[in-house]
């Protein structure tokens, strides 16, 4: 079954733009990996600061998959250096409605 991930996460005001960078370089290969249907970087219109990951992927396994292939990588301690806090991770299921 198929699952959306929110991921919302707070970016330290002087590193949007290495968040925005380093995101733009590694989106590519978000895409394309296996089970991954999409996926988006939102900015809050209220707080210019706060983030959010829309993704569509074919299975929260399919994603956690993907997670600990970033992890590895180093591109997630890379991030964390930027943000405040830890993000906010959310799973959703379609409800058909």
């Amino acid at each position: 079954m198929s699952v959306l991930v929110l991921v919302e996460f707070q970016v330290k005001p002087e590193h949007v733009d290495n968040v925005l960078n380093f995101v733009r370089t590694i989106l590519p290969d978000t895409r394309a990996f296996d089970g991954c249907d999409g996926v988006t970087m939102q900015r809050n219109q209220d707080d210019a600061n706060t983030m959010l990951f829309v993704e569509h992927w074919d299975s929260r396994q399919h994603y956690e998959k993907y997670l600990a292939w970033r992890t590895e990588k180093g591109d997630l301690d890379t991030l964390v250096g930027w943000i405040e806090g830890a993000p906010n991770i959310r799973y959703f299921d379609n409800t058909g409605v």
